[in-house]
């Protein structure tokens, strides 16, 4: 093939993936559908529904000679086709083995073949086998409904009264539309972000105008208060001189007088056209401004989508977690016509994927622990999505399940050094369950595919406050919890604070500021070293924001800076002042991202050019509130810790029998500084530990001799080794092997098959 047909089959191909994405959201949603077992009507429909979408992905599958896909296809078609002829019909069994063929039809339009061979799940022969048996095995699907569902993801029907439709059948016809790349969206958005500039610019110049005409007004005033002064020496020159005087240079005077005089004229000349200028530049300010707000405003509806894009896909990632994990829940979804900006849905998808993971590995119960506790055995998981306003959203992710456990997040977050076992003591729940959002901090005993990591909430709050939002979190012992993120609906341009420090400009997000003060003398305390502000009654630490940026501080004698201006900044459930030279404005700015190589600058956001020209830094509220902390307690640090001494590299035992593992986890940690060494068992290993000093153990669990489990068991039951930290890393996933390592006292267990090389140095970090 020529390398221009190359090209166009490339082409075709990406098209391709776009159609093949709806069709399968069709299908799956089809197939959550009948999990719920409608009545024989609505299975009609549905089943006449599914098996179009795929008749459909078959034929486009050929056209771009996408054989696997179109060989599943053709077998999802058959199932359908025995559907539709009432010869058999779906069951737990046959909606899983459909479901896994919808992700082998994914995995191969996305992965590589090398990848999916080694995954006996992408197996193609495997599937249609499985689907032929299934269009014979099935049972009757027109019958009366009988529930036959799974751990399915999808809102229970209707308890009593006659069946209902499917939402999707409910909702009128979609308004007619066209589909264009995003590419050429993004770069007319773009394009129309830019214009902001042209109408701050418009804006600055009639200021400037302005400052023109109030200096011409001022000096016109002037000359007004000196005209009387003028008259005098005017009819003093048109007297005779007296008798005997001495001469006068009347002629030179005289002209010095009429340069006055018609100089008086040109001002009131300049001062009219000024006047008129101005005004025009009023009006051009006027017209360009509301032009540049209508077009950004209709520009950035173009990227606006109904939740229900990001939304789904959810409903089958649920069905498959619960699956997995053994458990029951429904996902209820509200909200999906709520329009967000695109680029908003992209960035938090994986935000909400750890949400979801969370509320069933951490919060649902098993349907006999629910049981024992009189909840309904299946659990109920909510994502509701509502307009706060004109410009923020609302998403919650809500379940009835155990809630957060707070002591095991204080004893999380005491474990890792973020707070003290005193200030863990005085930790209202409120504040404890806010822990849940700092790095490292997790209430699961050991690591899994799903969680444990202590990542999932801190990358929620990352991502919510990067795109200017804000993360809480509400729980109630043995009812649930609820994750709540307010977002901007749109992005690209925000309000902003504009300030000055040490003669640099800077912009805050307005969101983030709570208040703007100028705070007395007597409202300064110092409490333990740390100087603290008073307002309304509440101590908010105070710190100077040229310190916390680290600008060079020259000395100046000003006015003190009890007397400077400060600014109230809170990101979740934190508040810090921040005392500033001064606070300018408030004004409408245009987000100019960081790029390489300053991707990502402590303490900055980004960047805007303001009216005047002048590049202004956006300031990272987040990262300030962290540097902040650090310069508030620098001086209480200093002044009773000792400089310690540069600390030795950790050491490292590894444990595992082949040696290309072994070779590879020593090479990992060597690389990150840790001192390695290896034994080939446990038997080896434990002698070692008996005679060396270690920090660590990293260990496989099927071994010879000694397996990972007895050695773990063994070091715990050594009073001197009892407290070593032992981290799994093996290929046993079932959950029966992972309470085994609980069992036996693992502070971690990795997965081979999910092994990362960052999630082993993010753990070992952790625990050495």
């Amino acid at each position: 093939m020529s390398t221009k047909d190359d090209e166009f089959l490339k082409e075709l191909r990406a098209t391709f993936k776009v159609e093949a994405e709806e069709h399968l959201q069709a299908i799956a949603a089809g197939l959550l559908e009948l999990e719920k077992v409608p009545a024989p009507k609505v299975q009609r429909r549905l089943v006449e529904t599914v098996f179009r979408a795929a008749h459909s992905l078959k034929g486009a599958a050929r056209a771009v000679d996408f054989t696997e896909i179109e060989s599943l296809c053709q077998s999802l078609e058959d199932v359908f086709a025995t559907w539709k002829r009432q010869e058999s019909g779906p069951s737990p069994k046959v909606l899983d083995t459909l479901h896994r063929a919808l992700d082998a039809i994914t995995a191969a339009m996305t992965t590589p073949d090398v990848s999916r061979d080694k995954d006996p799940q992408y197996d193609v022969s495997l599937l249609e086998q499985s689907l032929r048996q299934s269009a014979t095995s099935a049972p009757t699907l027109l019958q009366e409904p009988v529930d036959v569902r799974p751990s399915s993801t999808v809102p229970a029907p209707a308890a009593a009264g006659p069946p209902v439709e499917p939402a999707a059948t409910e909702r009128s016809l979609p308004e007619q539309t066209v589909r264009i790349a995003v590419a050429k969206l993004d770069a007319r958005l773009l394009a129309a972000e830019e214009m902001l500039t042209v109408k701050l610019t418009t804006g600055q110049r009639a200021a400037d105008l302005r400052e023109l005409a109030d200096r011409c007004d001022a000096w016109r005033k002037e000359w007004a208060a000196v005209e009387p002064e003028v008259r005098v020496l005017h009819q003093t020159l048109d007297q005779p001189a007296p008798a005997g005087a001495a001469h006068r240079p009347v002629s030179e005077l005289a002209r010095l007088l009429e340069f006055f005089e018609g100089s008086l004229d040109q001002l009131k000349s300049l001062e009219n056209k000024v006047a008129a200028l101005n005004g025009a530049a009023e009006q051009d300010c006027h017209i360009v401004g509301k032009l540049v707000d209508d077009l950004l405003e209709d520009s950035k509806k173009l990227l606006l989508l109904p939740f229900a894009t990001l939304a789904a896909s959810f409903p089958k990632l649920v069905r498959d977690l619960c699956r997995d994990q053994g458990k029951e829940a429904d996902l209820t979804i509200r909200g999906e016509e709520v329009e967000i900006d695109k680029r908003v849905l992209e960035e938090m998808k994986d935000p909400l994927i750890h949400l979801l993971r969370n509320c069933i590995d951490h919060g649902v119960e098993t349907s006999e622990q629910r049981s024992r506790l009189g909840k309904p055995s299946r659990a109920t998981i909510t994502l509701a999505v509502s307009q706060i306003n004109g410009s923020k959203v609302e998403l919650r992710v809500s379940d009835d399940g155990t809630g957060i456990d707070t002591d095991k997040v204080k004893e999380s977050a005491v474990k890792h050094g973020l707070i003290s076992a005193e200030e863990a003591r005085q930790l209202g729940d409120a504040e404890a369950r806010a822990l849940v959002f700092q790095p490292e901090v997790s209430t699961s005993p050991i690591i899994t595919r799903l969680s444990g990591r202590g990542l999932g909430l801190a990358i929620v709050r990352e991502k919510a406050e990067k795109l200017g939002g804000g993360v809480s979190v509400e729980s109630e012992p043995r009812r649930g919890t609820s994750i709540r993120i307010v977002l901007p609906a749109m992005l690209a341009t925000f309000r902003g604070i504009l300030i000055e420090a040490e003669g640099r400009q800077f912009v805050v997000p307005t969101v983030h500021v709570e208040r703007v003060a100028r705070p007395k003398p007597e409202d300064i305390q110092t409490v333990e070293g740390r100087e603290t502000i008073s307002l309304s009654g509440r101590a908010v630490a105070l710190v100077q924001l040229a310190e916390v940026l680290e600008l060079p501080r020259p000395a100046r004698n000003g006015e003190p800076p009890a007397a400077a201006p400060v600014v109230v900044l809170g990101a979740g459930e934190q508040r810090i002042a921040f005392a500033v030279d001064a606070v300018l404005d408030e004004q409408e700015v245009l987000v100019k991202p960081l790029r390489k190589p300053l991707a990502r600058v402590r303490n900055l956001a980004g960047a805007t050019v303001l009216g005047s020209g002048q590049v202004a830094p956006i300031l990272n509220v987040a990262d300030l509130l962290k540097s902040a902390r650090k310069t508030a307690g620098a001086a209480a640090r200093l002044a009773t810790a000792t400089k310690p001494a540069e600390a030795e590299a950790k050491s490292i035992l590894v444990v595992e029998d082949s040696i290309t593992s072994r070779m590879l986890l020593k090479s990992i940690l060597e690389s990150a500084g840790y001192k390695v060494k290896t034994a080939v068992d446990g038997a080896e290993a434990f002698t070692l530990l008996r005679t060396e000093h270690f920090d660590l153990v990293v260990s496989d669990v099927e071994m010879p001799r000694v397996n990972g489990f007895d050695l773990t068991a063994k070091i715990r039951a050594d009073k001197k080794l009892a407290e070593l930290p032992v981290v799994l890393v093996t290929a046993l996933e079932t959950r029966e092997d992972r309470e085994r390592g609980i069992d036996v006292g693992a502070d971690a267990y990795i997965v081979k098959s999910s092994f990362d090389q960052s999630n082993l140095l993010e753990t070992v970090r952790r625990l050495a």
